[in-house]
């Protein structure tokens, strides 16, 4: 690993922490991306780490382990408040008392239940000094999936889609593809590298028969889930053919054929049944409570590919965190070519920004934009 020597200021030691951070993305969910650096009274390098896969050590602990003895009397960095429970690994606020360390700097509160200020008080109980709030603003933009889950019992919802210039998904026949460039599919297959599960509704499932695969493969094998009110997903799609690549969940409405379901079941899919929304009469499955039980899976980060009557029922309910929408130079027309969103819509234009954080890149031809959905 890269590593910095000697550090300007602690600005820069937890600039660096998150850095080693982010390498986790991917890896570790459910768990939170962490990374740890630790240093002596002169910011200067002793041990780093971040915590690489789910079940592994955690980043306090690789850092200590570089550290060795000289982590007594140091100063260690942490992005996130560290752990004070026995879980797949034990606490690190007591890896870090037993370590002798005289300060901890700690970017953020852990919010899950579980810890939410515990690990700062062991640690201040065994008198090591501890102060909490350095760069708490990055810290919290990295973990946000993390800390929706914990607090709010629901995944992070990313929504994707490829458009021409005109707004539109698909021609007046359906046909789509491929409205983005290669590139620009390459970085799909990163975002769906890094996913608990790729979501579609059954049209575009049946119309497109895509396989919802990673290629090549990323950090994790998604899910595959299909949102088909009557679970009539055909045994003989690409999705049920490629089973043993990726697991395939039916989310469906509690009025669904029982041939139906036998069906997918002896196939290997899981079907998954819900009622209906308390705010629609439809024979649609609720897709909150959808929602709710895929977080309950322990599914922290989730990739809905469309089509549009599925993004827009997420989008009338408030349920899309981030968007990522690659935008091509064609233009195809007509009236009843397909839109990204459908749904009930917004009745005015929202008067604020409604996608805030946004970033916006061009792939060859294509231009990407990236952001965090905002609701009033």
């Amino acid at each position: 690993m890269d590593t910095i020597r000697q550090f300007s200021s602690p600005e820069a030691v937890m600039q660096r922490a998150l850095e080693l951070a982010r390498l986790g993305t991917g890896s570790v969910e459910p768990n939170p991306a962490v990374g740890s650096v630790i240093v002596d009274e002169d910011l200067q390098l002793i041990g780093e780490g971040y915590h690489q896969q789910y079940g592994g050590p955690h980043a306090e602990i690789q850092a200590l382990t570089m550290a060795g003895n000289r982590a007594r009397g140091a100063t260690v960095y942490v992005t996130l408040e560290p752990c004070c429970h026995q879980g797949k690994t034990g606490p690190c606020s007591q890896a870090l008392i037993q370590a002798g360390v005289k300060k901890v700097v700690i970017a953020m509160r852990d919010p899950a239940p579980h810890v939410d200020g515990g690990g700062i008080a062991e640690l201040q109980q065994a008198g090591i000094e501890v102060e909490v709030g350095l760069l708490e603003s990055a810290a919290q933009t990295l973990v946000r999936p993390f800390v929706k889950r914990v607090t709010q019992g629901l995944p992070w919802v990313h929504a994707k889609w490829a458009m021409t210039l005109d707004g539109k998904i698909a021609t007046k026949t359906g046909h789509s593809q491929w409205i983005s460039n290669e590139r620009s599919r390459e970085i799909v297959h990163q975002l769906r590298g890094r996913m608990d599960a790729i979501m579609v509704g059954h049209q575009t499932a049946e119309k497109d028969n895509p396989l919802l695969t990673v290629r090549p493969a990323g950090a994790r094998t998604p899910a595959r889930i299909i949102v088909d009110s009557q679970a009539v997903l055909s045994c003989q799609s690409k999705l049920v053919q490629s089973i043993s690549d990726a697991p395939i969940i039916v989310i469906a409405h509690e009025s669904a054929p029982p041939q139906n379901i036998k069906q997918l079941e002896q196939a290997g899919v899981e079907v998954l049944l819900f009622q209906s929304s308390p705010q629609t009469e439809t024979r649609h499955p609720d897709l909150k409570q959808c929602l709710q039980e895929l977080s309950r899976k322990e599914m922290t980060n989730i990739l809905i590919e469309g089509g549009g009557s599925l993004l827009g029922t997420c989008f009338d309910e408030q349920l899309i965190d981030e968007v990522h929408v690659f935008i091509a130079p064609k233009i195809v027309g007509g009236k009843t070519a397909i839109t990204p969103i459908a749904g009930q819509g917004l009745d005015l234009i929202p008067q604020f920004q409604n996608m805030a954080e946004y970033q916006i890149q061009i792939l060859d031809s294509d231009i990407y934009v990236q952001g965090v959905l905002e609701y009033q």
